[in-house]
Protein backbone atom coordinates (compact mmCIF):
# COMPACT_ATOMS: atom_id res chain seq x y z
CA UNK A 1 0.00 0.00 0.00
CA UNK A 2 1.38 3.35 -0.86
CA UNK A 3 1.79 6.19 1.79
CA UNK A 4 -0.82 8.52 0.15
CA UNK A 5 -3.12 5.21 0.45
CA UNK A 6 -2.71 4.85 4.18
CA UNK A 7 -2.73 8.47 4.49
CA UNK A 8 -6.31 8.66 3.49
CA UNK A 9 -7.57 5.60 4.93
CA UNK A 10 -6.48 6.71 8.16
CA UNK A 11 -7.80 10.14 7.42
CA UNK A 12 -11.11 8.79 7.46
CA UNK A 13 -10.75 6.72 10.27
CA UNK A 14 -10.34 10.02 12.24
CA UNK A 15 -12.81 11.97 10.55
CA UNK A 16 -15.02 8.40 11.40
CA UNK A 17 -14.18 8.33 15.25
CA UNK A 18 -14.30 11.99 16.10
CA UNK A 19 -18.31 12.15 16.67
CA UNK A 20 -18.08 9.39 18.33
CA UNK A 21 -14.84 10.38 20.35
CA UNK A 22 -15.25 13.97 21.92
CA UNK A 23 -18.64 13.78 23.04
CA UNK A 24 -18.43 10.67 25.39
CA UNK A 25 -14.35 11.56 25.96
CA UNK A 26 -15.26 15.44 27.02
CA UNK A 27 -17.87 14.32 29.54
CA UNK A 28 -16.04 11.11 31.07
CA UNK A 29 -12.75 13.39 31.10
CA UNK A 30 -14.82 16.77 32.87
CA UNK A 31 -13.96 18.60 30.33
CA UNK A 32 -10.37 17.94 30.21
CA UNK A 33 -9.40 19.06 26.63
CA UNK A 34 -5.89 17.58 26.14
CA UNK A 35 -7.89 13.71 27.02
CA UNK A 36 -10.96 14.35 24.69
CA UNK A 37 -11.16 11.22 22.37
CA UNK A 38 -10.45 13.17 18.91
CA UNK A 39 -7.03 14.67 20.48
CA UNK A 40 -6.37 10.93 21.45
CA UNK A 41 -7.20 9.19 18.11
CA UNK A 42 -5.36 11.68 16.09
CA UNK A 43 -2.18 11.33 17.99
CA UNK A 44 -2.69 7.74 17.72
CA UNK A 45 -3.50 7.54 13.68
CA UNK A 46 -0.74 10.11 13.12
CA UNK A 47 1.91 7.75 15.06
CA UNK A 48 0.44 4.66 13.13
CA UNK A 49 0.87 6.64 9.52
CA UNK A 50 4.55 7.55 10.69
CA UNK A 51 5.63 4.30 11.18
CA UNK A 52 3.76 2.94 8.40
CA UNK A 53 6.06 5.35 5.99
CA UNK A 54 8.84 4.53 8.06
CA UNK A 55 8.63 0.81 6.42
CA UNK A 56 7.30 1.48 3.58
CA UNK A 57 9.72 3.80 2.17
CA UNK A 58 13.19 3.40 4.74
CA UNK A 59 13.04 -0.33 4.18
CA UNK A 60 10.13 -2.12 1.69
CA UNK A 61 11.17 0.62 -0.63
CA UNK A 62 14.56 0.46 -1.34
CA UNK A 63 14.24 -2.93 -3.21
CA UNK A 64 16.94 -4.92 -1.25
CA UNK A 65 17.69 -8.64 -1.11
CA UNK A 66 15.27 -9.64 2.27
CA UNK A 67 18.46 -12.11 2.62
CA UNK A 68 21.20 -9.78 2.70
CA UNK A 69 23.02 -8.23 5.85
CA UNK A 70 22.27 -4.17 4.48
CA UNK A 71 18.70 -5.12 4.98
CA UNK A 72 18.71 -7.22 8.07
CA UNK A 73 20.52 -3.44 9.42
CA UNK A 74 18.38 -1.64 7.65
CA UNK A 75 15.07 -3.17 9.01
CA UNK A 76 16.60 -3.48 13.26
CA UNK A 77 16.85 0.54 12.42
CA UNK A 78 13.40 0.83 11.16
CA UNK A 79 12.03 -1.61 14.26
CA UNK A 80 14.03 0.60 16.56
CA UNK A 81 12.61 4.17 15.25
CA UNK A 82 9.27 2.88 15.16
CA UNK A 83 9.42 1.14 18.29
CA UNK A 84 10.31 5.14 20.05
CA UNK A 85 7.71 6.51 18.55
CA UNK A 86 4.80 3.66 19.56
CA UNK A 87 6.30 4.58 22.95
CA UNK A 88 6.45 8.10 23.35
CA UNK A 89 2.39 7.45 21.80
CA UNK A 90 1.85 5.49 24.56
CA UNK A 91 3.51 7.88 27.27
CA UNK A 92 1.23 10.90 25.69
CA UNK A 93 -1.97 8.81 25.50
CA UNK A 94 -1.11 6.72 28.43
CA UNK A 95 -3.59 4.84 30.20
CA UNK A 96 -4.90 1.95 28.02
CA UNK A 97 -2.23 3.21 25.91
CA UNK A 98 0.38 2.07 28.99
CA UNK A 99 -0.98 -1.25 29.37
CA UNK A 100 -0.74 -2.40 25.56
CA UNK A 101 2.80 -1.22 25.88
CA UNK A 102 3.42 -2.71 28.75
CA UNK A 103 1.96 -6.57 26.92
CA UNK A 104 3.66 -6.03 23.96
CA UNK A 105 6.88 -5.34 26.04
CA UNK A 106 6.15 -8.94 27.59
CA UNK A 107 5.86 -10.70 24.05
CA UNK A 108 10.08 -11.03 23.34
CA UNK A 109 9.05 -14.52 21.50
CA UNK A 110 6.96 -12.78 19.22
CA UNK A 111 8.15 -9.33 18.40
CA UNK A 112 11.61 -8.07 17.45
CA UNK A 113 13.91 -7.28 20.33
CA UNK A 114 13.63 -3.24 19.16
CA UNK A 115 10.07 -2.99 19.84
CA UNK A 116 10.57 -5.21 23.32
CA UNK A 117 13.71 -3.61 25.17
CA UNK A 118 12.26 -0.15 23.97
CA UNK A 119 8.69 -1.07 25.63
CA UNK A 120 10.17 -1.93 28.93
CA UNK A 121 10.85 0.96 30.49
CA UNK A 122 6.79 1.33 31.00
CA UNK A 123 7.27 -1.64 32.99
CA UNK A 124 8.57 0.15 35.67
CA UNK A 125 9.02 3.98 34.49
CA UNK A 126 5.32 4.57 33.52
CA UNK A 127 5.12 8.63 33.23
CA UNK A 128 3.56 9.49 36.69
CA UNK A 129 0.41 12.30 37.28
CA UNK A 130 1.16 15.32 39.70
CA UNK A 131 0.31 15.14 43.13
CA UNK A 132 -2.70 17.34 42.82
CA UNK A 133 -4.51 14.69 40.51
CA UNK A 134 -4.10 12.50 43.48
CA UNK A 135 -5.83 14.69 46.15
CA UNK A 136 -8.46 15.14 43.54
CA UNK A 137 -9.70 11.63 43.16
CA UNK A 138 -8.79 11.46 47.19
CA UNK A 139 -10.96 13.95 47.94
CA UNK A 140 -13.87 12.58 44.95
CA UNK A 141 -14.00 9.09 46.28
CA UNK A 142 -13.49 9.52 50.40
CA UNK A 143 -15.10 12.34 50.62
CA UNK A 144 -12.76 14.63 52.58
CA UNK A 145 -9.17 16.29 52.55
CA UNK A 146 -6.61 14.18 51.97
CA UNK A 147 -4.55 15.13 54.90
CA UNK A 148 -7.51 15.33 57.41
CA UNK A 149 -7.04 11.11 56.48
CA UNK A 150 -3.42 10.84 56.26
CA UNK A 151 -0.98 12.36 58.06
CA UNK A 152 1.64 12.35 55.64
CA UNK A 153 1.47 11.58 51.97
CA UNK A 154 4.64 11.18 50.32
CA UNK A 155 4.38 13.42 47.22
CA UNK A 156 7.11 11.00 44.96
CA UNK A 157 5.04 7.64 44.02
CA UNK A 158 6.20 4.38 45.00
CA UNK A 159 5.75 2.97 41.82
CA UNK A 160 3.43 4.00 38.76
CA UNK A 161 1.15 1.63 36.70
CA UNK A 162 -0.59 2.34 33.57
CA UNK A 163 -3.82 2.48 35.24
CA UNK A 164 -2.94 4.02 38.98
CA UNK A 165 0.48 5.23 41.06
CA UNK A 166 1.23 4.18 44.61
CA UNK A 167 1.99 6.58 46.97
CA UNK A 168 3.30 5.85 50.67
CA UNK A 169 1.30 7.46 53.38
CA UNK A 170 1.41 7.33 57.24
CA UNK A 171 -2.27 6.90 59.13
CA UNK A 172 -3.14 9.57 62.35
CA UNK A 173 -1.61 6.27 64.45
CA UNK A 174 1.96 6.56 62.65
CA UNK A 175 0.95 2.70 60.49
CA UNK A 176 2.09 2.87 57.19
CA UNK A 177 0.32 2.04 54.17
CA UNK A 178 0.19 2.34 50.30
CA UNK A 179 -2.71 3.84 48.60
CA UNK A 180 -2.98 3.05 44.82
CA UNK A 181 -4.95 6.32 43.53
CA UNK A 182 -6.34 5.07 39.97
CA UNK A 183 -5.35 8.17 36.97
CA UNK A 184 -8.16 11.03 37.22
CA UNK A 185 -9.18 10.56 33.45
CA UNK A 186 -8.52 6.84 32.79
CA UNK A 187 -12.20 5.76 33.24
CA UNK A 188 -13.28 8.44 30.78
CA UNK A 189 -10.76 7.36 28.09
CA UNK A 190 -10.70 3.73 28.62
CA UNK A 191 -13.50 2.84 25.87
CA UNK A 192 -12.65 5.53 23.42
CA UNK A 193 -9.09 4.30 23.76
CA UNK A 194 -10.33 0.55 23.08
CA UNK A 195 -11.85 1.62 20.11
CA UNK A 196 -9.44 3.56 19.03
CA UNK A 197 -6.65 0.88 18.81
CA UNK A 198 -9.07 -1.42 17.60
CA UNK A 199 -9.58 1.07 14.71
CA UNK A 200 -5.81 1.26 14.54
CA UNK A 201 -5.06 -2.76 14.68
CA UNK A 202 -7.39 -3.15 11.85
CA UNK A 203 -5.61 -0.42 9.52
CA UNK A 204 -2.17 -1.92 10.87
CA UNK A 205 -3.53 -5.56 9.18
CA UNK A 206 -4.33 -4.09 6.36
CA UNK A 207 -1.30 -2.24 5.54
CA UNK A 208 0.88 -4.97 6.79
CA UNK A 209 -1.09 -8.81 6.68
CA UNK A 210 1.50 -10.36 8.99
CA UNK A 211 0.58 -7.86 11.58
CA UNK A 212 -1.79 -10.22 13.62
CA UNK A 213 -2.56 -8.26 17.26
CA UNK A 214 -6.43 -8.32 17.39
CA UNK A 215 -6.00 -10.69 20.69
CA UNK A 216 -3.90 -8.36 22.14
CA UNK A 217 -7.18 -5.51 22.08
CA UNK A 218 -9.71 -8.06 22.57
CA UNK A 219 -7.72 -9.35 26.07
CA UNK A 220 -6.77 -5.99 27.08
CA UNK A 221 -11.31 -5.16 26.45
CA UNK A 222 -12.08 -7.77 28.38
CA UNK A 223 -9.50 -7.08 31.17
CA UNK A 224 -9.71 -3.19 31.53
CA UNK A 225 -13.02 -2.91 33.45
CA UNK A 226 -11.81 -5.46 35.71
CA UNK A 227 -8.75 -3.48 36.67
CA UNK A 228 -10.55 -0.36 37.10
CA UNK A 229 -12.15 -1.75 40.30
CA UNK A 230 -10.15 -1.21 42.89
CA UNK A 231 -12.91 -3.01 45.18
CA UNK A 232 -12.51 -5.78 43.00
CA UNK A 233 -8.51 -5.92 43.73
CA UNK A 234 -9.31 -6.08 47.42
CA UNK A 235 -11.30 -9.37 47.07
CA UNK A 236 -9.08 -10.92 44.96
CA UNK A 237 -6.05 -9.39 47.38
CA UNK A 238 -7.90 -11.23 50.37
CA UNK A 239 -8.99 -14.47 48.25
CA UNK A 240 -4.95 -14.90 47.50
CA UNK A 241 -4.00 -14.48 50.88
CA UNK A 242 -6.47 -16.76 52.53
CA UNK A 243 -5.90 -19.51 50.38
CA UNK A 244 -1.61 -19.20 50.80
CA UNK A 245 -2.27 -18.42 54.62
CA UNK A 246 -0.18 -21.50 55.62
CA UNK A 247 2.89 -20.78 53.72
CA UNK A 248 4.92 -18.08 55.76
CA UNK A 249 7.47 -16.71 53.01
CA UNK A 250 4.11 -15.55 51.05
CA UNK A 251 2.80 -11.96 52.02
CA UNK A 252 -0.52 -10.09 50.26
CA UNK A 253 -0.72 -6.52 52.14
CA UNK A 254 -3.80 -6.45 54.15
CA UNK A 255 -6.76 -4.12 52.49
CA UNK A 256 -8.02 -1.03 54.40
CA UNK A 257 -11.74 -1.04 53.19
CA UNK A 258 -12.41 2.45 55.54
CA UNK A 259 -10.07 4.13 52.60
CA UNK A 260 -11.03 1.45 49.66
CA UNK A 261 -13.14 2.94 46.71
CA UNK A 262 -13.46 1.78 43.23
CA UNK A 263 -11.04 4.09 42.08
CA UNK A 264 -8.75 4.36 45.67
CA UNK A 265 -7.01 1.23 47.03
CA UNK A 266 -5.42 1.45 50.30
CA UNK A 267 -3.39 -1.48 52.06
CA UNK A 268 -0.80 -2.07 54.45
CA UNK A 269 2.88 -0.94 53.12
CA UNK A 270 5.65 -3.44 52.93
CA UNK A 271 8.85 -3.05 52.08
CA UNK A 272 11.26 -4.87 49.34
CA UNK A 273 13.16 -4.71 46.40
CA UNK A 274 11.92 -6.02 43.00
CA UNK A 275 12.58 -9.26 41.54
CA UNK A 276 14.57 -8.33 39.03
CA UNK A 277 16.74 -5.98 41.06
CA UNK A 278 19.87 -7.97 41.32
CA UNK A 279 21.59 -4.80 43.74
CA UNK A 280 18.77 -5.09 46.00
CA UNK A 281 18.93 -9.29 46.16
CA UNK A 282 23.07 -9.24 46.60
CA UNK A 283 22.83 -6.17 48.97
CA UNK A 284 20.70 -7.85 51.05
CA UNK A 285 22.01 -11.42 50.87
CA UNK A 286 18.76 -13.06 49.19
CA UNK A 287 19.80 -16.12 46.89
CA UNK A 288 18.20 -15.74 43.67
CA UNK A 289 17.67 -19.13 43.20
CA UNK A 290 15.78 -19.50 46.72
CA UNK A 291 13.44 -16.74 44.96
CA UNK A 292 13.20 -18.88 41.44
CA UNK A 293 11.97 -21.99 43.11
CA UNK A 294 9.74 -20.00 45.71
CA UNK A 295 7.95 -18.37 42.52
CA UNK A 296 7.97 -21.24 40.35
CA UNK A 297 5.90 -23.30 43.42
CA UNK A 298 3.59 -20.21 44.14
CA UNK A 299 2.87 -20.04 40.28
CA UNK A 300 2.25 -23.75 39.75
CA UNK A 301 -0.07 -24.15 43.14
CA UNK A 302 -2.28 -21.46 41.44
CA UNK A 303 -2.28 -22.66 37.93
CA UNK A 304 -2.46 -26.58 38.49
CA UNK A 305 -4.07 -26.62 42.17
CA UNK A 306 -5.59 -23.72 42.86
CA UNK A 307 -7.10 -22.40 39.12
CA UNK A 308 -6.95 -19.00 40.47
CA UNK A 309 -4.02 -17.18 39.28
CA UNK A 310 -2.31 -13.65 39.52
CA UNK A 311 -2.45 -12.33 35.61
CA UNK A 312 -0.26 -9.76 36.15
CA UNK A 313 3.46 -10.84 37.16
CA UNK A 314 5.45 -8.20 36.08
CA UNK A 315 8.16 -7.28 38.19
CA UNK A 316 6.98 -4.29 39.86
CA UNK A 317 3.89 -6.46 41.02
CA UNK A 318 6.62 -9.26 42.83
CA UNK A 319 9.04 -7.91 45.47
CA UNK A 320 11.58 -9.92 47.29
CA UNK A 321 13.00 -9.29 51.24
CA UNK A 322 15.09 -10.81 53.77
CA UNK A 323 12.96 -12.41 56.30
CA UNK A 324 13.58 -12.78 59.75
CA UNK A 325 14.28 -16.33 59.57
CA UNK A 326 16.89 -15.96 57.14
CA UNK A 327 15.30 -16.92 53.72
CA UNK A 328 13.46 -14.92 51.77
CA UNK A 329 10.09 -13.67 51.94
CA UNK A 330 7.61 -13.08 48.17
CA UNK A 331 5.95 -10.19 48.14
CA UNK A 332 2.62 -10.15 45.66
CA UNK A 333 1.43 -6.79 44.63
CA UNK A 334 -1.52 -5.58 42.03
CA UNK A 335 -4.18 -8.14 42.17
CA UNK A 336 -6.41 -6.41 39.53
CA UNK A 337 -6.45 -9.03 37.23
CA UNK A 338 -6.33 -13.07 37.97
CA UNK A 339 -7.93 -15.66 35.83
CA UNK A 340 -10.34 -18.95 36.61
CA UNK A 341 -8.83 -22.09 35.23
CA UNK A 342 -11.45 -25.00 35.09
CA UNK A 343 -10.46 -28.15 35.80
CA UNK A 344 -10.79 -29.21 32.10
CA UNK A 345 -7.93 -26.69 31.37
CA UNK A 346 -5.85 -27.40 34.14
CA UNK A 347 -5.62 -31.47 33.00
CA UNK A 348 -4.99 -30.36 29.00
CA UNK A 349 -2.61 -27.37 30.62
CA UNK A 350 -0.34 -29.87 32.64
CA UNK A 351 -0.22 -32.35 29.57
CA UNK A 352 0.90 -29.50 27.39
CA UNK A 353 3.77 -29.04 29.73
CA UNK A 354 4.60 -32.80 30.17
CA UNK A 355 4.67 -32.88 26.13
CA UNK A 356 7.05 -29.52 25.82
CA UNK A 357 9.47 -31.30 28.58
CA UNK A 358 9.67 -34.94 26.51
CA UNK A 359 9.71 -33.12 23.38
CA UNK A 360 6.99 -34.86 22.01
CA UNK A 361 5.54 -32.66 19.31
CA UNK A 362 2.77 -35.09 18.50
CA UNK A 363 1.36 -34.54 22.20
CA UNK A 364 1.94 -30.82 21.80
CA UNK A 365 -0.20 -30.99 18.99
CA UNK A 366 -2.72 -32.74 20.55
CA UNK A 367 -3.09 -30.69 23.94
CA UNK A 368 -3.12 -27.35 22.39
CA UNK A 369 -5.77 -28.35 20.18
CA UNK A 370 -7.73 -29.25 23.51
CA UNK A 371 -6.79 -25.70 24.61
CA UNK A 372 -8.68 -24.44 21.39
CA UNK A 373 -5.30 -24.10 19.57
CA UNK A 374 -5.71 -25.66 16.31
CA UNK A 375 -3.03 -26.93 13.21
CA UNK A 376 0.06 -25.32 13.28
CA UNK A 377 0.11 -22.76 15.45
CA UNK A 378 0.72 -25.31 18.36
CA UNK A 379 4.39 -24.54 17.98
CA UNK A 380 4.06 -20.96 18.60
CA UNK A 381 1.92 -21.85 21.28
CA UNK A 382 4.27 -23.80 23.02
CA UNK A 383 7.06 -20.94 22.70
CA UNK A 384 3.85 -18.10 24.15
CA UNK A 385 3.38 -20.68 27.37
CA UNK A 386 7.03 -21.48 27.76
CA UNK A 387 8.58 -17.70 27.07
CA UNK A 388 11.37 -20.05 25.28
CA UNK A 389 12.14 -20.30 21.18
CA UNK A 390 10.94 -22.88 19.34
CA UNK A 391 14.71 -24.01 19.46
CA UNK A 392 14.87 -24.12 22.61
CA UNK A 393 12.10 -26.35 23.23
CA UNK A 394 13.80 -28.63 20.67
CA UNK A 395 16.32 -29.01 22.52
CA UNK A 396 14.73 -29.37 25.71
CA UNK A 397 13.86 -26.54 28.13
CA UNK A 398 15.35 -28.47 31.26
CA UNK A 399 18.98 -28.06 29.30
Amino acid sequence: MSSLRLGRFLKYAVIGGATLGTAASLHGNQYNLNSIGIVRLSRAAVTVFQIGVIYKKDLYGKGLDKASDEYKKLKSLCHKRSAEKLLKLCCTNKGVYIKVGQHLAALDYLLPSEYVQTMRILHCHAPTNPIDDVYKVIREDLKREPFEIFQTIDPEPLGTASLAQVHKATLPDGSAVAVKVQHPYVQGNARIDMKTMEYLVKIMGWVFPEFKFQWLVDETKKNIPQELNFEQEGHNAEKIAKMFEHIEWLHVPKVRWDLTTSRVLTMDFINGGQVNDLEYIKEHKINPFEVSDKLGRLYSQMIFINGFVHSDPHPGNIFVRKSERGDCDIILLDHGLYANLSDEFRVEYANLWLSILNRDRKAMRLHSANLGIKGDMYGLFACMVTGRTWDTILKGIDK
